[in-house]
């Protein structure tokens, strides 16, 4: 069976790429940029990449990522809801803070309780 693909992303650039996914046992490798040769980030197979000049988007998949927020596909498809802008970022980040809530789970919370 062919490798599928899965989604990698360089911050400083802005860039998305996919390439294939490393069978188990196939040991790990840093994977580079082509544009600026930086490490890229694995963010999951059913990733929707921002328009490079919409940086307030790629700043809060920034803080998604740095957070631990993926965009793996589930069993029961895509990753679930995800912020998309930095108002949206800053509602849970304080939710978060104000109940104790972990900061990976608040930020996938779709509704706000």
């Amino acid at each position: 069976m062919a490798p599928s693909n899965t989604s990698y992303v360089c911050l400083p650039c802005r860039a998305s790429y996919k390439q294939a996914r490393l069978a188990p046992g196939e040991g790990r490798f840093e994977r580079s940029c082509p544009r600026c040769a930086g490490s890229l980030t694995h963010v999951g197979s059913a990733f929707a990449a921002p328009r490079r000049r919409d940086t307030a988007a790629w700043r809060t998949l920034s803080l998604l990522l740095h957070a631990g927020v993926g965009f793996h596909q589930g069993c029961c498809g895509g990753p679930g809801w995800r912020p998309r802008t930095p108002a949206d970022v800053r509602a849970r980040m304080t939710y978060a803070r104000r109940t104790g809530e972990s900061y990976a789970r608040a930020l996938v919370l779709r509704d706000l309780p």
